[in-house]
Order: structure tokens, then C-alpha cells, then sequence
């Protein structure tokens, strides 16, 4: 068996049983024929969202594991795991979310925004996949982004990553409150009308959701 990991993606299990995947307590499982049935191609996926692999040759039950072999070539190899790697495509592509974000407040955040807007993440730059908008479906105008950046792109000292949040705000709110402490200029977009907040609890979620309220709203 091969164990796969997909970074920054988790499965939604929701999609896998739409995909076919049948549900055995907390495991999901799908399996498929491949290379015109010479093989089965099993997929198991955990609650921990992890993945197993595994293709068996239907006439001897025997697990075939060329296909995973670095130094393996050959016409029919190739082709064991051209199907393999398309299948494993059209699992992460149909079956997964992204899972960027994992500073704990960050993900309360996103969990407030799906229960209170029904909104999803939007992923738009491919040159920065740790970056991501909240957009109003009405007005198509972005309300927030979490964005991941180094702490001196904020006059922080170090270059550790961390994940913030920026939201729309009245210039007098802007003002009143950018301190350089808790709440930052808006990185990356018009200072004069966003603010940054740096998501690791040093501002209380009970005062970040009414600020994300007060962008949605600014958003019309």
C-alpha cells in the first residue's frame, strides 16, 4: 500500500460519498477498475484524513506496487500509472477542500464566515496558494482575506509566518484603532479603509466577528 498525503488539502467526506465512496464507520472506500480491468484500484480514506492506495491484479489477487517505483519503466507500467495518477487527480480535484489555514482562531474565523454568510474561501493567485478572499455573492466585493505573511511585512520582529486577517473599516475606525499592536494597517490593500488583525488570540474572536459584520456590510 502507498500512503499519500496531499498538502494543504483535507477531504470533504460529503463529496466522497457523493463521488461513490461507501462509508464503513470512520473509514470511506472506493474502488474502481483500471487498465481495462487487468487491475482494481482501491482508495481508503480515514477520518484523519488520510489516504491509502492499493491496485491489485483481479486474476491473481496479487497487490501490484510497480507503478510506485521510481526506477520502473515500460509501456505497460506507464500506463498502471498514468490511470492511477488520474484517478488520484480526479479524487483531489472532486473530493477535496483546501486546508491552508490552520492557526486555530483562523479556523474559527473561517467557521463563523461559512455558519454566518454561507461564504466559501476563494483561492486567486495561484503564485500565492496561502492567500484567499471572502467575497459577497451579491455585490461580488471582498468583505475579508486571510493572507500569510512574515511578521516583518507588518514592522514585526522575525520572519516567522503567521496567518492574518484583513477586513474593510470607516477611515475613523481605521484610525481609532491601528495601533501597531493589535491591529495593523491593511496589508496589501487601502490603508485608509482596511485594517490587518494578526489571528493568534491576542484580539478575542467576540471582537473580530463584529468587525468581519462591519466589512460585510461595507462590502455593499
Amino acid at each position: 500500500m502507498a500512503e499519500l498525503n496531499f498538502h494543504d488539502k483535507k477531504f470533504n467526506f460529503e463529496q466522497l460519498l457523493t463521488f461513490g465512496f461507501h462509508q464503513s464507520g470512520t473509514h470511506y472506500r472506493y474502488q474502481v477498475p483500471i487498465v481495462n480491468g487487468q487491475f482494481s484500484l482501491t482508495f481508503d480514506v480515514r477520518n484523519d484524513h488520510q489516504l491509502t492506495t492499493k491496485v491489485v491484479d483481479t486474476t491473481t489477487n496479487d497487490e501490484y506496487v510497480l507503478h510506485l517505483a521510481p526506477y520502473a519503466s515500460g509501456t505497460f507500467v506507464g500506463q498502471v500509472a498514468n490511470e492511477y495518477q488520474q484517478w488520484l487527480t480526479k479524487l483531489e480535484t472532486t473530493c477535496m477542500d483546501a486546508d491552508v489555514f490552520k492557526a486555530p482562531q483562523a479556523r474559527s474565523v473561517i467557521d463563523y464566515v461559512q455558519a454566518t454568510y454561507g461564504d466559501q474561501l476563494e483561492f486567486l493567485w495561484k503564485k500565492f496558494p496561502k492567500n484567499a478572499v471572502w467575497r459577497r455573492i451579491d455585490t461580488h466585493k471582498w468583505y475579508a482575506a486571510l493572507l500569510t505573511v512574515k511578521r516583518s511585512k507588518l514592522g514585526l520582529t522575525g520572519d516567522t509566518e503567521i496567518t492574518v486577517l484583513d477586513v474593510r473599516a470607516t477611515p475613523e475606525d481605521v484610525t481609532q484603532l491601528v495601533d501597531s499592536v493589535h491591529y495593523f494597517p491593511g496589508y496589501h490593500m487601502n490603508k485608509k479603509n482596511w485594517i490587518t488583525i494578526i489571528l493568534d488570540d491576542s484580539v478575542p474572536l467576540t471582537t473580530i466577528t463584529p468587525r468581519v459584520g462591519a466589512s460585510y456590510q461595507l462590502a455593499k
